[in-house]
């Protein structure tokens, strides 16, 4: 990984390097024993569905007839939506009735799909309990596969010619992630584990396996990891304190009660946990990572910066990020339930009463849990990251006064007066190290720079 590169990392001390395996080798040993412990062996088998099977088809007429006269119902009231009649003829493609012409009801009903000549459908063949020698079928829905198909495609192109070995790794750590979700979390909370437990195990998981994946196993990485861990577990402590304060059930959605009833044993204010974790971790390691490279772009660029120099200037592209990913959890839960929201506008209850319900505050929760683990994410990360950056410098760097060595590693002067010009440092002096400060000197280490980028 990271042969996409211009250029090498600059390398690490040897002594920094022991300290970041001792410390992340033992939390990744300690995951791997916690899923290994987790990992849901006695799944409750699913009964057998009884649901109809379901078969390919192409729909080859529609014939749209007049209704006959019906009750007054709620769909055929004024700014109703008006109901359709009539038969559509389909070729079926597979199953026992495959290369024959069947007959169906035109699909009516509220979120009916619409069917045309030529579309590819999805056919239903319904049993008569009472007399099983008859038989019906009904148009379920479109055939989605090609659309689909076409479209990871492109998604997957477009990721490899913009990123490429890049691109390939970040499709094989969204693999994992996805492969870690269905073998371990979902059947893990499915076979009675704690939601909380397995959500965290699982995040853990998909997060040294990406991270690792994609950016390569170095130590930068290795703090972006570490920063990531961290701001889990604080935004799992946050995220208890809050549903435990506000007194939430987990039962503030449709999706929760209708899985209450087919899996009463599931912990659903758990499971409202564990989503506020996963949910996170995308996000999380999007800053975390972001403000490693920051510390160490910066280093590179300027190896006079001291520490806390580095501290600052990376911070400052945290608030930055900060900004505007906050706007973006909070919108990607409201686009998420867009549909309920806008339900909710049509309640007649005071707007006090609905920012309090189950289902708004469940959403007040996730967005405001997840934004301050988010806060806390960027000064751990960016202290670790000044920590190991700077780590090692003591040995090899001058005493106050005194040139700074030439080594052929060293950037060539032009490019680092760029660098400094755009930190807002001011000077054009090729020294690397500037003097003692004095007045009028070094820069302001709380000198504003977005101004100069």
């Amino acid at each position: 990984m990271g042969a996409d590169h211009s250029r090498p990392a600059p390398s690490t001390p040897p002594g920094v390097r022991r300290i970041l395996l001792v410390t992340v080798v033992p939390l990744v040993l300690a995951t791997v024993v916690a899923a290994l412990v987790l990992w849901p062996r006695d799944v409750p088998e699913t009964e057998g569905s009884a649901d109809p099977a379901r078969y390919h088809g192409t729909v080859t007429r529609v014939v749209s007839e007049a209704c006959s006269a019906v009750p007054e119902t709620p769909e055929g009231t004024p700014g109703g939506r008006p109901q359709r009649c009539g038969t559509v003829t389909v070729r079926v493609q597979d199953g026992p009735a495959a290369g024959q012409q069947v007959e169906a009801p035109v699909p009516d009903g509220p979120g009916a799909p619409v069917v045309e000549a030529g579309d590819e459908v999805i056919m239903v063949q319904l049993t008569d309990p009472t007399d099983p020698s008859s038989s019906s079928w009904n148009v379920a829905e479109h055939q989605r596969g090609q659309p689909l198909g076409w479209l990871a495609l492109i998604f997957a192109g477009a990721i490899v010619a913009f990123g490429r070995w890049r691109g390939l790794a970040a499709l094989a750590g969204l693999a994992a992630s996805f492969g870690i979700l269905l073998t371990f979390v979902l059947p893990g909370i499915g076979a009675g584990h704690s939601p909380l437990l397995v959500a965290v195990v699982g995040a853990a998981l998909i997060m040294f396996v990406v991270l690792y994946l994609t950016h390569g196993v170095t130590a930068q990485t290795s703090v972006a990891v570490l920063g990531t861990l961290g701001s889990l577990v604080l935004t799992g402590v946050l995220g208890a304190a809050a549903t435990a304060a506000t007194h939430l059930t987990g039962f503030g959605s449709e999706d929760a009660l209708t899985l209450s009833m087919f899996r009463g044993d599931v912990d659903l204010r758990g499971l409202l946990l564990a989503g506020i974790i996963i949910g996170s971790l995308g996000v999380l390691d999007d800053v975390t990572v972001t403000q490693a490279a920051t510390v160490t772009e910066l280093a590179h660029a300027n190896p006079g910066l001291s520490r806390l120099q580095l501290y600052r200037a990376a911070t400052r592209v945290g608030r930055a990020h900060i900004a505007s990913t906050v706007n973006t959890i909070v919108l990607a839960y409201a686009g998420a339930s867009l549909p309920l929201l806008l339900l909710l506008t049509a309640d007649s209850r005071p707007v006090g009463q609905l920012l309090t319900s189950e289902f708004l505050a469940q959403e007040i929760v996730r967005s405001a849990v997840a934004t301050l683990g988010l806060i806390a994410a960027v000064p751990l990360t960016t202290g670790l990251a000044a920590i190991v950056t700077t780590a090692g410098r003591s040995a090899a760097a001058p005493a106050d006064g005194e040139a700074t060595p030439t080594h052929p590693t060293t950037r060539p002067a032009p490019d680092r007066t760029d660098v400094l010009e755009a930190l807002g440092a001011g000077r054009h002096d090729p020294n690397p190290i500037p003097p003692p400060a004095t007045p009028g000197g070094r820069p302001d280490p709380d000198r504003r720079t977005e101004s100069a980028w």
